[in-house]
């Protein structure tokens, strides 16, 4: 029989052994990436332009995490321009100088590399990245960033079957160092050349899904100036966050996501076996553009067929009014195990209200947009 001592040494052993597998087997906190920034040849509307690619992929890579992750991006410019980042909607917790802001984060020199450090504190939800500076956000560099649940926190809903990232956004055939030089010229943007969805025109981007399965769809609105409407032919799509909060699931037959703007919807596919139109159209503009991707069905027997469903066009109501029904879910779990709601709005005593204006105007003879100026 072994001495109380050495047995209590080889019980430590073992609880120690145990504790190292289960860390072992855990999935690290940290995530590293390292993007190389480059120009390359694109043709998301069918004529060649000059893009920015991040890893040679145009729009850039997705970032996938998990609430509280450490997220170590490494980027290497390789442009002949400065360049910078901004995370969209990712909180900047004491290290707010890394926002990708112009005046607040330095932009990259030319040759020259930076390593953003970024956790996604007490954070869930659809967000994306975009350059910030020297208007190069006309020219790509931009990409979805998904912050998904703890595994034990509870979400309000069933796991879907698949996730999709979809960056819509308004798009011009020139290249952006030319519309960056309208604005300087005191000139407002022309209309938009087309509609881009995950970076390709009518008829380029495909999402495949199985009869009967249930999908997630992550849409952010990446383009420049105009709000656009997303719709799925013949499906209905269940609005569930919103930009980092869970939201009461209300159904919509379409959705106006305006610039920056993130909305995160589920779609069940319970029509025939066939393909069916993605359809994104510009709202509130005389010309009407419209850009069209294809939702298809894994064991599909026909192809899309019937006109483009269509969406709202110039009525502001309409999407004052959907904008209205989007309310957070009080009784789901953000990140946290307590739910979003625990408090009551009623109950906050308003001390101040600030008024947010926007504003067009030239300064310095230059065309420039502002908030409160």
């Amino acid at each position: 029989m072994l001495p109380k001592s050495a047995l209590i040494w080889q019980l430590c052993v073992v609880y120690f052994l145990a504790m190292f597998a289960i860390v072992a087997r855990a999935e690290s906190p940290y995530r590293f990436f390292t993007w190389n920034v480059t120009y390359g040849d694109i043709y998301p509307l069918g004529v060649r332009q000059q893009g920015i690619l991040i890893n040679g992929q145009f729009p850039g890579p997705d970032i996938y995490s998990v609430t509280n992750d450490n997220l170590i991006i490494n980027v290497h410019n390789s442009l002949p321009e400065p360049f910078l980042i901004s995370w969209n909607g990712v909180q900047q917790r004491r290290n707010s100088y890394e926002d990708g802001v112009y005046g607040t984060t330095c932009p990259i020199p030319p040759g020259k590399n930076f390593t953003y450090i970024l956790q996604v504190k007490d954070q869930i939800g659809s967000y994306f990245y975009f350059p910030s500076v020297g208007f190069q956000k006309a020219a790509g560099g931009f990409g979805g960033i998904r912050i998904l649940s703890r595994p034990l926190i509870p979400v309000p809903f069933p796991e879907p079957a698949g996730d999709f990232t979809v960056l819509i956004g308004d798009w011009y055939k020139a290249n952006h160092n030319k519309l960056k030089s309208v604005l300087d010229r005191g000139h407002r943007l022309p209309s938009p050349d087309g509609i881009l969805i995950n970076g390709h025109g009518s008829n380029g981007a495909s999402f495949t899904v199985e009869q009967g399965k249930t999908y997630r769809f992550r849409i952010s609105n990446v383009g420049l100036q105009h709000s656009l409407n997303f719709r799925i032919q013949g499906h209905k799509m269940k609005l569930v966050e919103v930009e980092g909060t869970h939201t009461i699931q209300t159904t919509y037959s379409s959705l106006d996501v305006h610039v920056g703007q993130s909305y995160s919807v589920l779609v069940t596919m319970d029509q025939p076996p066939q393909d069916f139109y993605i359809a994104v159209s510009t709202r509130f503009t005389n010309k009407v553009l419209t850009s069209t991707g294809t939702l298809h069905y894994s064991n599909s027997a026909h192809p899309v067929s019937g006109p483009v469903p269509g969406g709202p066009t110039t009525q502001i109501d309409w999407s004052l009014n959907q904008a209205r029904s989007i309310r957070t879910n009080l009784t789901a779990s953000g990140p946290r195990p307590n739910p979003q709601g625990s408090y009551h709005y009623g109950l906050i005593n308003i001390s101040r209200t600030i008024k947010l204006e926007s504003s067009a105007g030239q300064v310095n003879g230059k065309q420039r947009y502002a908030v409160n100026m």
